[in-house]
């Protein structure tokens, strides 16, 4: 189920953009399963439909997922597109703190200090 966070600062249509990516990944979803309408999961979340139709269209233009006119979304073929996805922020992320002049060791540490928690 995704979660949004409305108070964040993180856009709502990219919070769920990831909380697809994220289930796709964790094989949650698999290929070919027919996700939830957008005016659905937009009642389910209590959000304007356009929020999750710009998530959705975004998914489908980055070949996460794929549309058939009548019938719905579906998970498009699982190649690591939901990876890629989800590790182009972490990547940006550590780019701007390396120039930052924070060192990478530091980051291991946070990486492993992450892991750690969610182990539990």
């Amino acid at each position: 189920m995704i979660s949004i966070d409305i108070t964040g600062r993180t856009p709502i249509y990219e919070q769920i953009y990831r909380a697809v990516c994220s289930e796709i990944t964790r094989g949650i979803l698999k290929e070919n399963d027919k996700i939830p309408p957008s005016r659905v999961l937009a009642q389910q979340l209590g959000l304007n439909p356009n929020t999750v139709t710009k998530a959705y269209q975004i998914l489908e233009r980055d070949g996460i997922i794929y549309t058939v006119t009548g019938k719905g979304s579906f998970v498009a073929a699982v190649s690591g597109k939901a990876d890629v996805a989800l590790t182009r922020d972490f990547e940006d992320k550590a780019r701007e703190a390396l120039k930052a002049g924070i060192p990478a060791e530091t980051l291991v540490e946070i990486i492993n200090k992450v892991k750690g928690e969610l182990a539990k």
